[in-house]
């Protein structure tokens, strides 16, 4: 099944170092693509950043990498569909765990709103190193702070877990099921004449940080759709 997913719709992934963002972002957009509708995959400018110059930023630096990375998913967007690679949201992030620097969240959390799917990525992958990254320990505290970051602002999420065609098959169960909520929302006969605004979609456990059950959402999901 290809999810109906109108000119504009951004699917954001966001998650902690080394656990997949890149190559699950990679597949939906070609799955995607393959399908017919046309998509952009927006790449994480902070990783070219660090790569064109070398080193890590500065905090005073952060800014603008954040406010790059929102202003390319927009450009993109204005195309077709965006599957992105990270957003603004994971700068500010960082930029509160390595400098105790909060003053990113709100143009992130207000970028992140714009988006139609945020994809959280699990923690279940296996550690791998690079010259960017900081090491497994950090991992879980970032994951810990997306998931913070996103339950104030009262923004929904899916968590994608599973390894390679698993980790694929579960998040496109999830566009899936998020888009077709979307699409029902927007339909005149789904919405009382006393409703000022569309529903929002909704993910089961989306507050829940017990790996096992999330991996059962997926799983349950998994075998109804079967």
């Amino acid at each position: 099944m290809t999810p109906s997913l109108p000119t504009g719709c951004v699917i954001a992934l966001v998650g902690a170092e080394s656990t997949g963002k890149t190559e699950l972002a990679r597949a939906i957009a070609q799955r995607l693509q393959d399908r017919g509708t046309p998509t952009t995959l927006v790449s994480e400018y902070l990783r070219e950043w660090c790569e064109r110059e070398g080193r890590t930023p500065r905090p005073d630096e952060q800014q603008a990498i954040a406010d790059e990375q929102t202003r390319r998913i927009g450009a993109a967007a204005a195309l077709g569909v965006v599957v992105a690679d990270t957003t603004a949201l994971m700068t500010a992030v960082y930029s509160e765990q390595l400098f105790a620097d909060t003053a990113l969240y709100d143009s992130a959390l207000a970028a992140q709103r714009r988006y139609a799917i945020t994809l959280l990525t699990a923690l279940d992958l296996p550690w791998v190193a690079d010259d960017m990254r900081d090491g497994p320990h950090a991992r879980q505290p970032t994951d810990a702070l997306v998931r913070a970051a996103l339950t104030r602002a009262r923004l929904s999420f899916a968590v994608v877990h599973g390894s390679g065609d698993e980790r694929l098959a579960n998040a496109w169960n999830a566009i899936n099921s998020i888009a077709g909520n979307e699409a029902r929302a927007r339909a005149p006969s789904a919405r009382s004449s006393a409703e000022s605004k569309p529903a929002s979609w909704s993910w089961p456990c989306e507050k829940c940080s017990d790996p096992e059950c999330e991996h059962k959402l997926f799983s349950d999901l998994i075998a109804r759709r079967e």
